[in-house]
């Protein structure tokens, strides 16, 4: 993991604005983002060890220094715990549960105006509800990644594709660094790599993203377009699982058509 967090600490130095750092530039800098030094001076460590940082080169640096570091290049929250996973000696142990639980099939059913999946770490789909079925038509039912960036009914699916393609990756990225002992996950990851271009440009950005709410379009054949509210449940047993809930503001055509597709699936 070494390796992995010099390269996302030089994705996230070239991304950083000089300005937005306190740093002042003359104008014919032509580096983008801030220099190694530069980086090693506003974090108060030696450039000789940022640099073997970067090169992984240096193990286990301390709290003190991953703070340090965070703070000089602005990393939000997310951004934050990654850097600690792929710091930590010893990855996440990965969730052994495959399965949804019965019970939490039986809340799903129950929720029959509420389009809702459970995905794990994954994005494997473990359970759907027949209105999240009428919501994704169908396609994804195994894996939302592979659903996203492999096939092209998704693209028909997402009106905002790229968005959505932008975070499925990111959110694989994040997971990625956490349980980097899953030989699924990591096989996930080489397929993707492998037979989607699109997986690849963006899984190069070592950009990362943690999705627990937000306002998602989809399009559907036959009751249009809907502005859905999703949140994002993780579930309290530690198993990795998570609960994926879709509605509509009250009143909106979103609404109605849901109502529509809720008729359907009943």
């Amino acid at each position: 993991m070494d390796r992995e967090l010099g390269r996302f600490l030089k994705s996230r130095r070239e991304a950083a604005t000089p300005a937005e750092c306190g740093v002042l530039t003359g104008p014919r800098r032509r580096v983008p983002g801030l220099r190694r030094e530069e980086v090693a001076q506003l974090a108060g460590i030696s450039v000789e060890y940022y640099v073997r940082l970067e090169q992984g080169r240096a193990r286990a640096p301390s709290p003190e220094v991953l703070d340090a570091l965070a703070r000089t290049l602005r990393l939000d929250d997310v951004e934050r715990r990654h850097l600690d996973d792929l710091a930590s000696a010893r990855p996440t142990r990965p969730p052994s549960a495959r399965r949804a639980r019965p019970e939490l099939a039986q809340l799903l059913a129950k929720l029959d105006r509420v389009p809702a999946l459970v995905v794990d770490h994954r994005l494997d789909v473990l359970a759907g509800n027949p209105l999240s079925a009428q919501l994704f038509r169908g396609f994804a039912t195994a894996n939302l990644a592979r659903f996203c960036l492999l096939d092209p009914a998704s693209r028909e699916v997402f009106p905002d594709w790229h968005d959505v393609a932008r975070a499925t990756v990111g959110q694989l990225r994040l997971v990625a660094a956490r349980y980097a002992t899953d030989p699924a996950l990591a096989a996930l990851v080489g397929e993707l790599t492998l037979r989607s271009e699109t997986f690849r440009t963006l899984w190069a950005g070592r950009f990362v993203q943690q999705r627990t709410h937000g306002r998602k379009r989809f399009r559907h054949p036959v009751a249009g377009e809907l502005t859905l509210q999703f949140e994002n449940f993780e579930l309290p047993d530690s198993s990795g699982q998570r609960l994926v809930t879709f509605t509509a503001e009250p009143g909106s055509p979103s609404e109605s058509a849901l109502d529509l597709l809720a008729h359907w699936a009943a």
